[in-house]
């Protein structure tokens, strides 16, 4: 089932299933698994190679090589642009902590103040997905069993993914958006 809120057509599963990121069980392997890089979109990336020199101090030598080989972004097989990949595996912006967590070095250099730009919005509104249309925008739950951990800490919390993506929903639609999709999140919940 779907519900439309302005240009948008949000899938009920974004309403309806719970998720709550549990880092401490998956590590952030979300960064590192998959068959593309992160999404981006195509406002993206003028800014990440504006950026870049400011986030390049944050990230791994062989993130550096990856993104200085492949740019700052490229296209996947399906013409998509995603970030660069190292080794097709992990993202190239992202960082390991001391426990092997993987972290986003751009996120890292937002938060010391050094650009900006946060993250790349697909990342930032995991584990939904975004497809435009011509018409609309689709606004999709993308389900993957690497996330289980933060399904079953989801339904142990009662926090959906609507509610767990509050914010990046708030960056991307705007105030009016989300408080129409809480209206809609509520009037689901009555049937």
């Amino acid at each position: 089932m779907m519900i439309e809120i302005d240009n948008t057509v949000i899938s009920t599963d974004v309403l309806k299933k719970e998720f709550f990121c549990n880092i401490q069980k998956c590590k952030g392997i979300c960064c590192v698994e998959g068959d593309s890089g992160a999404p981006l979109e195509e406002d993206e990336l003028p800014i990440l190679k504006e950026i870049y020199p400011k986030i390049k101090p944050y990230l791994r030598r062989e993130g550096i090589e990856a993104i200085e080989k492949q740019g700052e972004y490229r296209k996947d097989d399906d013409g998509d642009w995603v970030t660069p990949l190292v080794n097709n595996a992990e993202c190239a912006y992202v960082i390991f902590d001391e426990n092997g967590f993987t972290k986003c070095g751009i996120e890292r250099a937002y938060e010391d103040g050094a650009t900006d730009y946060q993250k790349p919005i697909s990342c930032h509104l995991y584990p939904i997905r975004l497809q435009k249309y011509t018409e609309f925008t689709a606004v999709n739950y993308h389900q993957w069993d690497i996330c289980s951990d933060a399904c079953s800490l989801g339904e142990e919390l009662k926090v959906t993914v609507a509610d767990f993506a509050k914010v990046p929903l708030i960056k991307k639609f705007g105030e009016e958006w989300y408080e129409k999709l809480m209206i809609a999140k509520k009037e689901i919940n009555n049937l």
